[in-house]
């Protein structure tokens, strides 16, 4: 197994981490703009409007990216945006990008837009923070903050220290990029990071979550996955509580379902969704992530049926 498209890999789990921790996501990257923030207000995400803004713009190689509605402590506005960028690869023009994000948001709106970015790329020395130009007088200067996942490699010891969700969540990035090429290590360390979530005493929804990110981004092959079961096994017998069944069934299945119908919806319209009742049906993982990579290839709903009605697919078990 390759990690040849690590963007498309995580891009649903990195969006729902947003959706359901986006308080906690603030606290841990952005904690000056988090204590400026109306908590007791609740964030509205505008996906759609966002997918609107920028239609028709070269969307890049990112893993996720939100615009959320939020209000500010005794702020002269009624709401402002934020607009959040999670970048999987280094880009030469990324920053242009979040310039004209941020200004067609802005010429949408009419409020203030704050653009934040988080990089999850494997380049340490790309940090692109700033777009600009001058000409007769005219100087136009845009500056954005940004956070590098790849820094948190030195800051092992907080992370798990840290009760924030979002520390699992960057442990998580950080082992998936360190074991792309050697999966007996990934597996060790998907089970020291289930270790730690069945440790730290999260109620058991947050747990559920977590879980769901750390086995899509750490990927097994089928023996290992069989094997690190086992051993999470013996770790609930020892800790005397249970999660991966219910994890496997509702957080993992869920999800890729999720992702399908929007990817039926995508690209298929309501034609593509009447596959859907069939896919239902389906209970291997592996088979709706094969189902859900497809999407992305496959020119019409005949070829995407083909994928999981294929008797090769059926008897890979």
């Amino acid at each position: 197994m390759t990690d040849a498209n690590p963007q498309t890999e995580y891009d649903l789990p990195w969006k729902q981490i947003l959706q359901l921790y986006f308080e906690d996501f603030m606290l841990f990257f952005f904690p000056q703009a988090y204590r400026e923030i109306d908590w007791t207000r609740q964030p509205e995400f505008l996906d759609k409007e966002l997918e609107q803004v920028v239609r028709d713009a070269e969307l890049g190689k990112r893993l996720a990216d939100k615009l959320v509605k939020i209000y500010r402590i005794g702020g002269e506005e009624s709401w402002i945006l934020i607009h959040l960028e999670i970048q999987s690869q280094s880009e030469s023009d990324f920053s242009e990008r979040m310039f004209t994000y941020n200004y067609r948001i802005y010429d949408r709106y009419k409020r203030s837009v704050a653009s934040l970015a988080i990089l999850g790329d494997e380049q340490v020395n790309w940090r692109p923070s700033r777009f600009g130009y001058e000409l007769f007088g005219t100087k136009v200067e845009f500056q954005f903050p940004i956070v590098k996942l790849l820094d948190y490699q030195q800051r092992q010891s907080e992370l798990k220290a840290s009760r924030n969700p979002l520390a699992t969540v960057v442990m998580a990035h950080l082992a998936a990029v360190q074991t792309r090429s050697d999966r007996l290590q990934r597996k060790q360390q998907k089970l020291n990071l289930v270790r730690k979530l069945y440790q730290q005493g999260f109620e058991r929804e947050d747990v559920l979550n977590l879980l769901a990110f750390v086995d899509w981004v750490l990927t097994l092959p089928q023996d290992l996955e069989r094997e690190f079961l086992f051993e999470v096994e013996e770790l609930e017998a020892e800790q005397r509580m249970q999660y991966v069944t219910s994890f496997e069934r509702s957080g993992i299945r869920l999800g890729l379902l999720e992702g399908i119908e929007l990817g039926l919806k995508l690209r298929f319209g309501t034609v593509g969704l009447s596959l859907l009742s069939e896919i239902l049906t389906i209970e291997d993982v592996e088979q709706l992530r094969a189902i859900l990579s497809g999407l992305e290839t496959v020119s019409n709903i005949d070829e995407l049926r083909q994928i999981y009605q294929s008797p090769t697919t059926d008897t890979q078990q």
